[in-house]
């Protein structure tokens, strides 16, 4: 895990002020990590085109271009001039070691966006959303700077954004990089020094980002055990059986004891059920409760009866549409997976407002932390291409997962191993947190198009194996 942040200005001005660096110091610093990614990847005399803008952002552009200057052919481009102090110092340095600006694009191996860089918080001119159309379109290796050009403070594309291929953030993550708009453009990401460690650098944050190697998986350790030492879970199933007993099947999988679905008199299940999936007609004898998936109406007349039941849960799907969806945040121990059309739907039954699910992509950072913070003691999962995770006013970014589970089912699958953990008896934030990693990693095993829910129940088992 580490933190990530939602602006890094209070940073670098305690390099300042506690750490007697200079804006200096740090540009230099920031533009000697960009320059080894070059070094790493370039032959020396290859043809290294910089586009910079008139900020400190640009700055950090001008001075890479003196870095490259005499290993590499080295084009400079400032499309609106220099106009913060360190851009117009690091312009003369260029040019005192033999730079000259350029006012044409050149072909070239790499190309660096250095227009604008972190904060941005309005519209780019058509000027400069032209220069980034066209700057896409070049057949090349693209880095940015700091981040891709056109995205904003909160992640969203203002209306065009830098694709790039690596983008080396400064000093530390922001949250920016991490929304679900910006998982197209970031590429891979790679932290700059600036001159202290990350550790001096950073500091405390309500965001972490969750790595692949925290993963932890319910590994049985204590030979002297049985089934019932492993908890056991009920699933609810509703109308749409499929998927109750998909999340059923790989709670099982994901090392639940015993595993059982209930169904109700409005609706009996049809299916025929895998031979160790159990069927219950009772609500009693379970150590956590997984519903919502497909549920329809089929519990609505035993509502109060499951309120009145002391255990973890883990709610998705339909549950969201329902009033009494309010009753459930007032419990202990309680889980919720929505997407962000039924989070839209459960912030309005909430009283938080009506909103549209291009709301809640806008500024999902900032739902899930007002979520938080008005019911610390629930768990909030908001699925998207990176998944977060909200408890006790801390929100947990998960961007493990790909475009292959844009599947129908892939969220039922999810459910089902958050309520395997509860009911093994792990806290719903450890719940949540290592059946996330375990979902986005049993994801990335397929081509991005072939992943099926039953692909990825299997999945858990080559992460065992390669853990092991």
């Amino acid at each position: 895990m580490r933190v990530v942040f939602e602006e890094v200005y209070s940073l670098d001005k305690k390099c300042y002020e506690k750490y007697y660096l200079t804006e200096d110091i740090l540009m230099e610093h920031a533009a000697y990590e960009m320059a080894l990614e070059i070094y790493k990847r370039f032959k020396k005399g290859s043809v290294i085109n910089i586009v910079s803008g008139p900020g400190n952002n640009g700055a950090d552009g001008i001075t890479l271009a003196r870095e490259l200057l005499g290993d590499y052919i080295v084009n400079l481009y400032l499309p609106l001039g220099v106009k913060s102090e360190m851009a117009k110092l690091q312009l003369k340095r260029f040019e005192a070691v033999g730079g000259k600006v350029t006012d044409k694009y050149h072909k070239c191996d790499c190309l660096v966006d250095a227009i604008f860089g972190s904060g941005l918080k309005r519209d780019l001119s058509k000027e400069i959303a032209c220069l980034v159309k066209n700057m896409n379109n070049v057949d090349a290796f693209k880095l940015s700077c700091d981040i891709p050009t056109g995205i904003d403070d909160r992640g969203n594309l203002r209306p065009i954004a830098f694709k790039a291929d690596l983008t080396v953030t400064m000093g530390a993550e922001k949250i920016a990089l991490y929304s679900d708009m910006a998982k197209d453009y970031v590429g891979k990401i790679k932290i700059a020094n600036l001159g202290v460690s990350f550790s001096k650098y950073r500091g405390k944050s309500d965001y972490i980002l969750l790595e692949k190697s925290d993963l932890v998986l319910p590994i049985r350790k204590k030979e002297n055990s049985h089934k019932r030492s492993y908890g056991h879970l009920g699933v609810l199933v509703g109308d749409k059986s499929g998927a109750g007993i998909m999340a059923a099947m790989v709670a099982f999988n994901f090392g639940a004891g015993l595993v059982s679905v209930v169904e109700s008199e409005k609706c009996e299940i049809k299916n025929v059920l895998p031979y160790e999936i159990m069927k219950n007609n009772d609500l009693i004898g379970f150590n956590a409760l997984a519903l919502g998936m497909g549920l329809g109406e089929c519990f609505d007349d035993k509502i109060d009866e499951i309120l009145n039941i002391d255990v973890p849960m883990v709610i998705d799907a339909d549950m969201f549409y329902k009033e009494t969806i309010k009753e459930f945040l007032q419990k202990d121990k309680i889980v919720l997976t929505p997407h962000p059309k039924e989070f839209a739907s459960l912030l309005k039954i909430l009283g938080f407002g009506e909103f549209s699910v291009n709301d809640i992509q806008a500024d999902r950072f900032g739902f899930v932390k007002r979520f938080s913070e008005k019911y610390p003691k629930v768990v909030l999962l908001l699925k998207g291409a990176n998944k977060l995770i909200g408890f006790n006013k801390k929100v947990y970014i998960d961007p493990n997962g790909s475009v292959a589970l844009a599947k129908g089912g892939s969220g039922d699958v999810l459910a089902g191993m958050i309520g395997s953990l509860l009911a093994q008896g792990w806290h719903p934030l450890k719940a949540t947190i290592h059946a996330s990693l375990a979902h986005s990693i049993a994801g990335n095993y397929e081509p991005n198009y072939a992943l099926t829910p039953m692909k990825l129940i299997n999945n858990l088992e080559k992460i065992y194996n390669e853990k092991n």
